[in-house]
């Protein structure tokens, strides 16, 4: 996951669908807001979705791409499973 976030193009497509939760976007929103060539957002999105970091929904003729909450949280919670706990353990050191 965080390789599929290492690109300043892929880390803008999710912020941008994570302002569009839940609704999403189609394609044609995400190249007209980004100016990024259609052919090399395809290869972003498609990369995303394979990481599980966005989702792909077809209706008609259009695809709606948006941000895969479960696995952003899951993300988000593995970087703070550790949050501050040294600051508590060396707190503990201390105080003894």
């Amino acid at each position: 996951m965080f390789a599929a976030l290492g690109t300043g193009a892929r880390l803008r497509i999710v912020r941008l669908l994570l302002a569009a939760h839940p609704t999403g976007m189609v394609v044609s929103e995400i190249q007209s807001e980004l100016g990024i060539p259609a052919s090399t957002l395809s290869h972003h999105l498609d990369k995303l979705r394979q990481q599980g970091l966005v989702a792909v929904e077809r209706q008609g003729t259009f695809l709606w791409y948006r941000a895969n909450q479960d696995s952003l949280q899951e993300l988000l919670d593995f970087l703070y499973a550790e949050c501050c706990t040294r600051t508590s353990a060396s707190r503990k050191v201390q105080s003894s």
